[in-house]
């Protein structure tokens, strides 16, 4: 099995100025000692040392990737919004949306950010990777077509979808999007289409707060090709792997995607500082390897991963590895050092029975 990893050290130099959390330092807004925006390159820079340290590169497919083209851009988001954002990214940066700051070069940044998924979706495709993983930065799944926001400046997945049916490589994918937060930018993209099925589970009404109702389906062709799976906050490790066999995949079985594209997030994870959910590294693996079982029955194995939110600069490299450990069954392992903990935080049995009733009540939604 040959797994393609795709990074870049440019997309660590993104940047936001200086913020602590999402709150514009300034007024009584001390700045932080350390860090900034929750979306800064530790998290992701670590995963990469992590990766180093461990060994697992040696199995890997390592490399970088062309930036997506202005007309790679220009299929997904209006030619007004990407001078816009070029013009404000030449001039030194500002921002566009909301939660969006970049500094000079953020356009181009973006726009590598991007091409990583683009080329990793384009090499699976053409059965060069048996899978792979984008390590993009930005991040993507909330930007609509003409307003960045929640620290996504273009669509990576979508963009990589396009450019994939521009160049005749496939016709129906699949987009499952487990980052924490409402997929609500790759819905809006798609949400009138039945050539894409888009999934989102996510922590509901986290952000943003007024999207990602479980009633949202999809409008005209595309009624029926969207589902969003809104779970309370404190999930858990058995409920995600329920909403994985009960509702996630049985849904993908039915669609028969030529590929399976991940908007990977790992936020949803126990330590994360802007989200309430108690999903561990274990978690990420057995997800993984559901979805690469799906994709063995469904598409020759055909699995994309593009990197999405995840805040904990301590735990998301050894839920990120996990991944990794399980698309490529490599021999360098990461085991978690907070397995013990994070076991103990699990939601209990009555718990536990609260969030099955609330997956029979999708289920019910969903299939009838």
């Amino acid at each position: 099995m040959t797994t393609g990893f795709f990074w870049d050290e440019k997309c660590f130099w993104h940047g936001g100025g200086a913020y602590a959390l999402t709150l514009p330092v300034g007024d009584f807004v001390q700045p932080l000692v350390a860090g900034g925006l929750p979306e800064h390159p530790e998290t992701k820079r670590r995963l990469k040392n992590l990766m180093e340290v461990s060994g697992i590169v040696k199995d890997l497919a390592m490399q970088s990737a062309p930036p997506a083209t202005w007309g790679d851009l220009a299929r997904v988001h209006p030619e007004s919004f990407l001078k816009k954002f070029k013009e404000t990214s030449d001039a030194g940066g500002g921002e566009l949306g909301l939660r969006t700051p970049f500094l000079k070069g953020g356009f181009e940044i973006a726009a590598l950010s991007a091409g990583l998924a683009k080329e990793a979706l384009r090499q699976v495709l053409d059965g060069d990777l048996d899978n792979a993983y984008a390590l993009s930065r930005p991040p993507g799944h909330h930007c609509l077509p003409d307003w960045p926001n929640g620290f996504c400046l273009l669509n990576n997945i979508a963009i990589a979808i396009e450019a994939a049916i521009a160049a005749g490589q496939a016709s129906r994918f699949a987009v499952i999007d487990w980052d924490v937060h409402h997929g609500n930018g790759t819905e809006a993209i798609f949400y009138d289409r039945d050539d894409v099925l888009t999934i989102s589970v996510h922590e509901e009404r986290n952000y943003p707060t007024d999207t990602g109702d479980v009633a949202d389906r999809g409008t005209g062709a595309g009624a029926g090709y969207n589902m969003n799976i809104p779970l309370p906050p404190g999930a858990g490790h058995n409920t995600y792997l329920e909403v994985m066999d009960r509702l996630v995949l049985p849904a993908i079985d039915d669609y028969q995607p030529d590929v399976i594209i991940i908007a990977c997030g790992f936020d949803a994870s126990t330590f994360d500082p802007i989200a309430h959910m108690l999903c561990t590294q274990e978690t990420y693996r057995a997800m993984t390897a559901r979805v690469m079982d799906a994709a063995n029955r469904l598409c020759d194995g055909k699995l994309v991963m593009v990197h999405e939110g995840g805040y904990s600069e301590a735990y998301v490299p050894f839920c990120g590895h996990g991944v990794l450990e399980e698309m490529s069954g490599s021999s360098h392992t990461a085991p978690d050092p907070m397995a013990p903990i994070v076991a103990q935080r699990q939601p209990n049995e009555r718990q536990q029975a609260f969030f099955s009733d609330l997956i029979s009540d999708f289920e019910a939604e969903f299939f009838g």
